[in-house]
């Protein structure tokens, strides 16, 4: 167990060093919520970020998208904030936009998805937090 984790902090050191462009799928627009305090942390941090919100047309002053594909950039990182039964369908979202990394967030496992996503050569974090990930490793 402490050699598996030894060589996930290095791949997540690697991540985080090499990632430019994150999406957040079900960012929210309201500063108390969880997502929304990572994605501002990871803005200040350098990061571009992409909300992904249907529901919204801006969010940390950066043009919300309905979904994966609508975004016209190369993303790093899919960081998915939404429940786990939507996480299959946003996996298939980041493989078919060629993302290199899914992140599912604290409270988020689903490991079939995460199977699927490695299956086509992704990288998958799942149940751990971007932000305090970013922190331990800067």
């Amino acid at each position: 167990m402490v050699q598996i984790l030894a060589a996930l902090d290095i791949d997540l050191a690697q991540i985080l060093r090499t990632a430019k462009t994150i999406a957040v799928v079900g960012l929210s627009p309201k500063p108390a919520r969880p997502s929304y305090q990572v994605a501002e942390y990871l803005q200040r941090a350098g990061y571009t970020i992409i909300p992904v919100n249907p529901g919204h047309e801006q969010i940390l002053g950066q043009r919300c998208y309905p979904n994966l594909e609508s975004i016209r950039q190369p993303i790093d990182i899919v960081d998915i904030f939404r429940n786990p039964q939507e996480v299959p369908a946003i996996v298939d979202s980041a493989i078919a936009i060629g993302a290199k990394v899914v992140w599912m967030q604290l409270g988020i496992i689903h490991e079939e998805a995460a199977a699927k996503a490695k299956q086509a050569g992704m990288t998958v974090i799942m149940d751990r937090c971007l932000k305090i990930d970013h922190q331990n490793h800067h």
